[in-house]
C-alpha cells in the first residue's frame, strides 16, 4: 500500500517555536526525532519507502529533503497551500502513476497529518492494514478517535451501526462529519457514545478518491487532470503552479466527506492518539516527564533545564543557549527563542496563534 504524509501546516499554535519558515512538524517536541520523521517511521511499518510520499509547500521543500535525506521517499510539491483536498489530490495522482507500473491500480492509500503523536505505533499500525482491506474494494474509511473530553477544537464523526470486521477490528458505518461544535454540543456528544473526534486519517484507492473529487469537487478534478497530463514532461512544475493559482482552499472534509454519497467507514482507534494541538497538549502528552511540582522543561539548547524554584506546573521550552529562571509562578508557558520570549497561562496557549496573526498586520 502507499502512504501519504502531509506536511504542509503552518504550526501557529506553537508560536514562537514554530515559524513560517519551521512549523510544528519540523520540531522535535515529541521526542528526540522531528515530528515529520515520526510519522514517516510509522508509516514504513505498513509501506515500502518507495510508495510513501511527503506533500510539502515550495517553502519547506529543501528542508525537508535534508531531513530524509537516505530516505528513498517522493518529496511532492506545492506552491502554495490549497488545503488538503488538493494536497490528497496531488498525492493520489502520483500514487497512480507509480501503481500503474505494478500488478494494480487499487492499491490503498493511507492519508497521514506529519504533526501527530501515535502512542502505540505498532496498534496504529494493525489498524492501517485492517483499514486497507476495506478500501481495497473501493470503500472510503477514516479513523476515529474516542472522546475523554467535551472538546471543542475538533471536528467529530457520528458513527452508526457495527458493519463487520476487517483483520479482527470491528468496522462501523459513518452517518456524518461534524464540524467543531460548541461547548454544550461537544458536552452531549461525549454523553451519546455514538460520536468520535476526527482523526484527519484516511485510507482508499487513488481511484476511490479521484472519483469522488470528480463528484464532489468537479472544478478541482479538472485542475488534478490537468496536472496528470504533465507528469513526466517538462511543463510539469508550471501546470502545477497553473491550478494552484486558480483552485480553491477546501479541505478533504468538507469538500469530499460531507457531500459524498457513497458509503464511509470508522474505525475506532485505540493506540494514544494526539493532534498535540498547543503548548498544553504537549505538557499534558509528556507529563511523566515532569518534576515532582508538575514543572517541565524541554528544549535541546537549554543548558541542564531552566531554574525553577517554589512554581508549579509550568512548562519551559528553549532553543537558545539562555537560562530560564521560574521564580513562585504556576500554570505557565514560557517559550524562549532567539528574538522572541514569550509567556502565556498554559489553560490560554491556543490563542498564541493570535500572535503570528497579528505580525502580519
Amino acid at each position: 500500500m502507499f502512504a501519504i504524509i502531509m506536511a504542509g501546516g503552518i504550526g501557529a499554535r506553537f508560536w514562537p517555536a514554530s515559524r513560517e519558515h519551521l512549523p510544528k512538524q519540523f520540531l522535535a517536541i515529541t521526542g528526540d526525532r522531528t515530528m515529520l520523521e515520526e510519522t514517516l517511521a510509522r508509516a514504513e511499518r505498513f509501506a515500502p519507502p518507495n510508495k510513501i510520499s511527503v506533500v510539502v509547500g515550495r517553502i519547506h521543500a529543501e528542508l525537508t529533503k535534508r531531513i530524509l535525506a537516505g530516505k528513498p521517499v517522493d518529496v511532492l510539491i506545492e506552491p502554495r497551500g490549497r488545503n488538503t483536498a488538493a494536497c490528497i489530490g496531488l498525492a493520489a495522482l502520483h500514487a497512480k502513476r507509480v501503481a500503474a507500473r505494478g500488478v494494480t491500480e487499487d492499491e490503498p492509500m493511507a492519508v497521514l497529518p506529519a504533526d501527530h503523536f501515535i502512542a502505540d505505533v505498532e496498534s496504529f499500525a494493525r489498524t492501517i492494514r485492517a483499514a486497507a482491506e476495506v478500501a481495497r474494494d473501493g470503500a472510503i474509511v477514516t479513523l476515529g478517535v474516542t472522546p475523554n473530553r467535551p472538546e471543542t477544537g475538533y471536528g467529530y464523526i457520528h458513527t452508526g451501526a457495527e458493519s463487520g470486521e476487517s483483520l479482527e477490528q470491528p468496522v462501523f458505518r459513518v452517518k456524518r462529519f461534524v464540524e467543531k461544535p460548541d461547548y454544550q454540543t461537544a458536552l452531549g456528544y461525549l454523553s451519546s457514545g455514538d460520536y468520535l473526534w476526527n482523526s484527519g486519517i484516511f485510507v482508499f484507492t487513488a481511484r476511490t478518491i479521484l472519483d469522488e473529487i470528480k463528484a464532489c469537487m468537479p472544478a478541482l478534478h479538472e485542475g488534478l487532470m490537468e496536472i496528470e497530463r504533465a507528469i513526466d514532461t517538462p511543463d510539469y512544475e508550471a501546470a502545477v503552479e497553473r491550478v494552484y493559482d486558480r483552485i480553491e482552499s477546501v479541505s478533504i472534509d468538507y469538500g469530499v466527506m460531507e457531500r459524498t454519497s457513497k458509503p464511509i467507514y470508522v474505525f475506532k482507534a485505540d493506540f494514544g492518539w494526539s493532534d498535540v494541538g498547543s503548548w498544553q497538549a504537549l505538557y499534558e502528552l509528556r507529563g511523566s516527564e515532569c518534576d515532582e511540582h508538575g514543572n517541565l522543561s524541554l528544549g535541546d539548547s537549554m543548558p541542564s533545564g531552566a531554574m525553577i524554584v517554589d512554581a508549579k506546573r509550568n512548562l519551559v521550552f528553549s532553543n537558545t543557549e539562555r537560562k530560564v529562571a521560574l521564580l513562585g509562578v504556576e500554570d505557565l508557558v514560557v517559550v524562549d527563542t532567539p528574538d522572541v520570549v514569550m509567556v502565556a497561562r498554559l489553560d490560554r496557549s491556543q490563542d498564541v496563534k493570535r500572535f503570528p496573526e497579528s505580525l502580519k498586520t
